[in-house]
């Protein structure tokens, strides 16, 4: 290849300002509900006030007189849709039935009608005046799963787990609960439809643009080219926008049927109820062990509840059959249907939950033992991957607890419950391990060099506020020496290369190889243009004698100064760009990557103070040390890291969905009644990252943040708790109320 390679070493795992900043804190960043086109009309839903039922009377004739009312949707009275393809892995969907399919009502909130009007004004007061009568049902909402132990179906196991557990010197029997939670970000779920009599372009709120599309395709009934999807900028997802929700087939079809540009934009009351949750979960966890900690047994049962239109399960028992070293294990899981709206992936979803379980029967294990938390762990490393032979691509989750130790001073810990204070605090100290799987999907990217001496790198994937169009500069920089700021990134629009969703903390280590193939092809473009331009100094050069460096071509050997600027050879050959393209596959058809298993790991440390005197629990500090391969950069992924320890505050101490056992109703469905963490609840943060590329994923060795800095905090927080007031909480949150009981 004709090129010389040029690594700049300041620009990989340094501290690099985000190159969309500036458009987002001086406004100019485009949000989907930011869209506005000449005759947009507005699209509110009517949703339902119960949650189990039939509709047997639906008035619109009021609203539907009302001023700037263009239409109003119901079951007998809607555009057609189609449901999508059940089981299409590249059309996910959670909520499949099409709005209005039927009178039947599976959950409160459910959309029964819908009004376009001419404002959002006009929408919201003729979707008051629809009158809906209900033949009511009793609602299932019920917190106890307890139900689902009897449909319990294997999903791992090796060895004997219930004769080791029965005959174990040491046993731990426990259930563990986690609550439903709902997704909150700031920016609410939104869809601008545009129809142009041919086309739809669909301004949307989604963290995968490609699936969206597809989805939206048979929703709608035409073909994928007929969609396109346009998502430049999101106000934050945590996976509550991962897959389409039915307000966006709505806003299509009605734009579809009026010929006219339709917004939609969810309520916050909607956001608990149609753009689902994390569900709740029950965990039963059995731990066999010896005197001297070696785990014998390791029985995992879950039941995580689901909707009655959909089959969502949390999956909580993902970190388990790798995570410790144990002959015997059995791993179950199961669902139950509620009168709930369908639930949906939530930041870490499976591996958080169930971690919480796992991690806290760990935490009751090394009590029952007298042995210290972090021996425990270490006395049950595995040497591979128990749960399929394979070796770990990278696996320092040893040096993660060492490391976190020392920052933490986990060496003064004394071990008695309520023995240490500051001043008329009582300080609880605890700690958890995290995990969190490495994958890879796969991408195209397409790299120009341009005459004006720009570069543009394009992909259909995402940013999603975590920092993926900076990575994509950095990795353009590294491989060319083109300087960051000379570098544009265009992603969020399905009409570019197809690009990776941004779930699973899946986007960097699939982009990376992808963003370097395209650049190489573009500096081979690049380097048969140089050698073949009448006017270029290095016309009838062989190509490997040519070599690229910091955006110059020249002979191999000499300085880049004695060559030539490449937009200098374009301006000469009157070429507008030197175009490469680039592709990635999935680690499912690597046959490299198929025999590791690949994951990254995490120590979290928690200091919690308690004060009985005015019943006061704070998280007060957190160190926590990861393992995710190389860092890309610095300071976005410390930021991730640090998001995520202050979601898992929230997930310890405060948030938790709470239904109404006879109306089936969200309660709290607004920010003054569901709590989530503030800046006055953020404790003292120390993030370490150790740094281990793992090249079996990409030659940068780069794997995800997004959802492993969660993993570990909820189980750490309650370890703390029990250190400082002797008080084991099972069930999340963690309640003031449950301390001062006790």
């Amino acid at each position: 290849m004709a090129t010389q390679e040029l690594s700049t070493p300041s620009i990989i795992g340094a501290v690099v300002p985000r190159v969309d900043g500036r458009l987002k804190t001086s406004g100019s960043a485009m949000y989907s509900s930011d869209y506005h086109f000449p005759g947009m009309v507005y699209l509110v839903p009517v949703c339902s006030a119960i949650a189990r039922g039939k509709i047997t009377k639906l008035d619109a004739s009021q609203a539907e007189k009302m001023p700037g009312v263009l239409r109003v949707m119901y079951h007998g009275n809607v555009p057609q849709m189609y449901r999508p393809i059940p089981h299409d892995q590249d059309a996910v969907v959670d909520e499949s039935r099409p709005p209005f399919e039927d009178e039947v009502i599976y959950y409160s909130g459910q959309y029964v009608a819908a009004v376009v009007a001419e404002t959002m004004e006009q929408a919201k007061a003729a979707a008051d005046a629809v009158h809906v009568e209900y033949a009511v049902e009793t609602p299932n909402v019920g917190l106890d799963l307890g139900d689902g132990w009897k449909h319990l179906k294997m999903e791992n196991h090796r060895g004997d787990a219930e004769k080791a557990f029965a005959s174990a010197p040491v046993q731990i029997d426990e259930t563990y609960v986690t609550p439903t939670e709902t997704h909150n970000p700031i920016e609410l779920h939104a869809s601008v439809a545009v129809w142009d009599g041919k086309k739809f372009t669909l301004y949307e709120t989604t963290q995968s643009l490609i699936n969206h599309q597809a989805v939206m395709a048979q929703f709608l009934g035409v073909p994928n080219e007929n969609v396109q999807i346009v998502m430049k900028f999101l106000g934050s997802g945590f996976g509550g926008k991962l897959w389409p929700w039915t307000h966006a087939p709505l806003a299509a079809a009605a734009a579809r049927e009026l010929n006219r540009p339709v917004k939609a934009v969810v309520s916050r009351r909607m956001m608990f109820t149609n753009v689902g949750h994390r569900p709740r979960t029950q965990q039963r966890v059995r731990l066999g062990a010896t005197p001297d900690g070696r785990l014998l047994s390791l029985h995992h049962d879950y039941v995580n509840h689901t909707s009655m239109i959909s089959d969502y399960g949390e999956g909580c028992g993902e970190a388990t059959p790798y995570l410790y070293s144990c002959a015997n294990l059995l791993l179950r899981g199961a669902k139950v249907e509620r009168n709930v709206g369908p639930p949906t992936a939530m930041r870490g979803p499976g591996a958080v939950p169930g971690l919480h379980a796992l991690e806290s029967a760990m935490d009751e294990l090394a009590i029952k033992l007298k042995m210290d938390p972090v021996e425990l762990r270490l006395r049950n490393e595995p040497e591979k991957d128990e749960s399929n032979g394979k070796p770990f691509s990278s696996r320092h989750l040893k040096e993660c607890i060492a490391t976190g130790v020392e920052k933490f001073g986990w060496s003064r810990r004394n071990p008695a419950v309520g023995s240490m204070r500051q001043g008329d605090l009582i300080l609880g100290w605890g700690m958890a391990c995290a995990s969190w799987g490495a994958f890879r999907m796969p991408c195209e990217v397409t790299v120009a060099l341009n005459d004006d001496g720009t570069v543009r790198v394009s992909c259909a994937t995402q940013d999603i506020g975590t920092g993926t169009y900076t990575i994509f500069a950095q990795i353009v920089s590294d491989k060319s020496g083109i300087p960051v700021d000379r570098i544009q990134v265009v992603l969020g629009d399905s009409a570019l290369p197809a690009g990776p969703l941004s779930g699973g903390s899946g986007v960097t280590s699939s982009v990376v190889p992808a963003i370097a193939s395209a650049v190489y092809a573009a500096i081979r473009s690049m380097t048969m243009i140089a050698t073949s331009t009448p006017s270029s100094p290095l016309l009838n050069k062989k190509s490997e004698e040519i070599a690229f460096t910091a955006g110059r071509v020249h002979v191999k050997g000499e300085s880049p100064e004695q060559g030539i600027a490449f937009e200098e050879i374009l301006k000469r050959a009157n070429i507008r760009s030197a175009r490469g393209e680039g592709k990635s596959v999935s680690t499912d058809d690597d046959s490299t990557a198929k025999k590791y298993s690949q994951h990254s790991y995490g120590a979290q440390f928690v200091e919690v103070t308690w004060d009985p005197g005015i019943a006061r629990l704070r998280v007060s500090r957190v160190v926590s040390v990861i393992d995710v391969g190389r860092i890309i950069n610095l300071k976005a992924a410390r930021n991730q890291v640090e998001g995520s320890i202050v979601m898992g505050v929230g997930m310890g101490l405060f948030e938790e969905t709470h239904y109404d056992q006879l109306s089936g109703g969200p309660i709290n469905n607004n920010f003054a009644d569901y709590v989530v963490s503030t800046c006055a609840d953020a404790p003292e943060i120390d993030v370490t990252f150790l740094n281990y590329p793992d090249l079996t994923l990409n030659e940068y060795g780069a794997r995800g943040v997004g959802e492993i800095g969660l993993a570990g905090i909820a189980p750490a927080i309650t370890a703390a708790v029990y250190h400082a007031t002797g008080i084991r909480v099972r069930e999340l949150p963690v309640k003031v109320e449950t301390l001062l009981s006790a």
